[in-house]
């Protein structure tokens, strides 16, 4: 991993970096790329909130996906899901137009989400994973079965 600095307060050391992906509901083609990008800022500003910060974001048509770094008097499951919750207010009241072609009723995210952390991989892999959401897929090799 990178030589990042630990975050230092009164009484703790630490460093902790998770990797969270959200699907929308019925993994329904929401997502433009201005709204990803009012998506983010939306993250940002929750994830401050939290006295956490946002390393890298990326997203697709149906998902997100945030590189955050967190406090460790937090509960992972209730700070995702008052990510899922704020974000979901916050971008069908901004961006109503769009989303009520896709929800007429008040949702936005699928229940369940992915949290993974950071640490096994570098950092910069990643930021480049994370960075190269939204783009094309490559061709994968389909390797035989071993008997």
């Amino acid at each position: 991993m990178e030589n990042q600095p630990n975050i230092s307060e009164s009484n703790v050391a630490y460093m902790l970096r998770l990797h969270i992906v959200l699907v929308t509901k019925y993994r329904r083609k929401v997502f433009t790329g201005q709204m990803l990008k009012y998506a983010e800022k939306t993250f940002k500003g929750i994830l401050r909130d939290w006295r956490c910060s946002l390393i890298e974001f990326g997203g697709e048509e149906d998902h997100v996906h945030l590189l955050a770094d967190i406090h460790p008097a937090l509960n992972i499951s209730t700070l995702v899901n008052n990510l899922k919750s704020a974000s979901s207010r916050r971008l069908r009241n901004k961006l109503a137009g769009r989303i009520r072609k896709f929800y007429w009723k008040p949702m936005f995210w699928h229940r369940a989400y992915y949290v993974g952390s950071v640490g096994t991989v570098t950092l910069d892999t990643i930021k480049r994973y994370v960075e190269q959401q939204g783009t094309k897929e490559k061709p994968r090799k389909i390797l035989p079965l071993s008997a």
